[in-house]
């Protein structure tokens, strides 16, 4: 095997299709078209596709000469609701639709990685699960549902392995972390519903916006004097909605923030202090609350010794010291669904480059990378494979 050759060989095809993608994307579970490209791809390679799991979600099969484990590698799909600003020839055709995460790229890396492997089939001893997981942007996800609808068995999957592009991690290098590595991401929404009427006469309404301004000031107290300092916890409000003219005081009002952290007692307990401290900050002027709060994606965990394993197949292909460990990060990942499940570990594929001016971060409307990080990925990939199954 010449997978360096190999891969050198297809990448001109795999910058194609992560172009492509980028210029369609789709929102999570509307992954249509997405979807369809990725399932012709797989047929032609010769695998078995099993296609529509968690409505938008893909699964090829490459069975082994010989029988054996079963390696599990995911890459999510789906783009984010942003408008792209980026001047390039593959810009998004799709109005407020981007690939501003890089699950384009992922989806490349993976297709390319099944590519080589199915090259190979004949040497390998034991069966790789693709998993094209839609709606990872889009919580509660699609990773659960997918789980649940079986493609962790039949055959029975053994470990699990994904990657991330990290356009914070210049290229070349890799990120690898034993452990905890990003948080639970939840959710909530406070609506708040007073009295309406003409903004000369305050004194006839119940103001939502006051009550709402309290609220959000005392939600700060949370993170500030309710949880222990060395505790890695965030409470961010980021949406206040309300009202559509400058002389009336409106009926409600909406709040909308998040919550992160590695504990899912402490989310439990804080989800109840948020309610608490809203109805009573309500209730004060005269005004009433109703919280929805959606727990989100657990914290992801990387098995230790799997973790050790990819840094040592990242060692060997960009150099011990261009391997670097991670910090834990307050983002949600659903691939933590997988971890919890089976061994396995995810890691991080460095795609900066400030000489290019791909340095922007991800979320970001001038989000792109350096496309030279998905040969990389495929090698990482396509080697974590062999170490398992040769």
């Amino acid at each position: 095997m010449n997978i360096k050759e190999d891969i050198k060989e297809i990448m001109p095809e795999v910058i194609n299709i992560r172009r492509d993608l980028h210029m369609y994307p789709e929102l999570g579970f509307q992954e249509y078209r997405t979807s369809e490209v990725i399932s012709n791809y797989l047929e032609k390679l010769g695998l078995e596709v099993r296609r529509n799991i968690a409505k938008t979600g893909v699964l090829g099969i490459l069975r082994g000469k010989e029988e054996g484990k079963t390696i599990l590698l995911r890459a999510d799909i789906d783009a984010l609701p942003l408008e792209e600003l980026n001047n390039v020839p593959y810009k998004s055709k799709n109005k407020g639709i981007m690939h501003a995460c890089g699950h384009d790229g992922h989806t490349a890396i993976l297709l390319g990685t099944a590519k080589i492997l199915a090259k190979y089939k004949e040497q390998l001893k034991g069966t790789v699960k693709f998993a094209f997981q839609p709606a990872e942007e889009l919580p509660p996800g699609g990773a659960e549902p997918m789980i649940k609808e079986g493609i962790l068995e039949n055959p029975y999957v053994d470990k699990v392995y994904a990657l991330h592009l990290a356009n914070h991690i210049p290229i070349g290098k890799i990120g690898v972390r034993k452990g905890l590595f990003c948080a639970q991401a939840d959710a909530f929404t406070i609506k708040v519903k007073g009295k309406g009427g003409h903004g000369s006469a305050p004194d006839k309404c119940i103001d939502p916006l006051i009550i709402s301004t309290y609220i959000v000031q005392a939600l700060q107290e949370i993170p500030a004097r309710e949880i222990d300092p060395y505790t890695p916890f965030v409470l961010s409000v980021c949406k206040i909605q309300s009202g559509n003219a400058f002389n009336i005081i409106p009926e409600e009002a909406e709040i909308q923030g998040t919550v992160r952290s590695f504990d899912k007692n402490l989310a439990e307990s804080v989800a109840k202090r948020i309610e608490k401290i809203s109805q009573n900050i309500a209730e004060a002027f005269r005004g009433k609350v109703e919280l929805e709060y959606q727990f989100g994606y657990p914290p992801g965990k990387n098995n230790e010794e799997e973790a050790e394993f990819v840094k040592k197949i990242a060692e060997e292909i960009v150099g011990k010291d261009n391997v670097i460990e991670e910090k834990p990060s307050m983002g949600g990942e659903d691939f933590s669904y997988f971890l919890e499940e089976r061994p396995g570990a995810m890691f991080w594929l460095g795609s900066g480059n400030e000489e290019k001016g791909l340095n922007h971060p991800h979320h970001s409307p001038y989000f792109d990378f350096d496309e030279n990080a998905m040969a990389i990925g495929i090698e990482m990939f396509v080697r974590i494979v062999l170490e398992n199954l040769l």
